[in-house]
């Protein structure tokens, strides 16, 4: 059984990939240099704050703005384990599969910042550990989750020697 396991981040709605990472940091492709500087606009804190395997839980269009690739890299280098939103921008969710940042739906959900969130990425059942709560995340496609399941695109076609 696949297990994610950290504390939530939590944040609103309309987080555009610009809150993410600031195009300012997006003329490198130094991983290092993006995860320094990841949601430092919204959160200045967050880079202090973040231990590996912490989680984002945001509310409706997660990453919506430009197509980035980094802003999915930078959270994931920087420690973020998963996402969580109500809704994502399709691009940012598509971005995050590839490059293996799991990202899960929760129409309606009640964690709080703070909260130590476990989710199953098997049956996509977010539990929220701090008050009890369990989520029903929406199911990934098939395809989709064996992406994930395999670290992201790459990985899925290394395994599939498509690549």
């Amino acid at each position: 059984m696949n297990r994610i396991q950290g504390r939530a981040h939590v944040y609103g709605d309309h987080i555009d990939t610009d809150r993410i990472i600031a195009g300012k940091y997006t003329k490198t492709l130094d991983l290092k240099i993006l995860s320094a500087h990841v949601l430092e606009d919204l959160d200045p804190e967050f880079v202090k704050n973040i231990q590996p395997g912490d989680l984002v839980v945001a509310g409706n269009n997660f990453g919506c703005g430009s197509s980035r690739e980094q802003a999915p890299l930078a959270l994931m280098y920087a420690g973020v384990s998963a996402v969580i939103a109500a809704s994502f921008a399709r691009l940012f969710f598509r971005n995050a599969i590839n490059i293996g940042l799991p990202a899960f739906e929760i129409r309606s959900h009640g964690i709080k910042n703070g909260s130590e969130i476990m989710i199953n990425s098997e049956s996509s059942i977010v539990s929220d550990l701090t008050d009890g709560k369990e989520y029903q995340a929406i199911a990934m496609p098939s395809v989709i989750a064996a992406i994930s399941d395999n670290g992201g695109l790459i990985g899925y076609l290394k395994k599939h020697r498509q690549y």
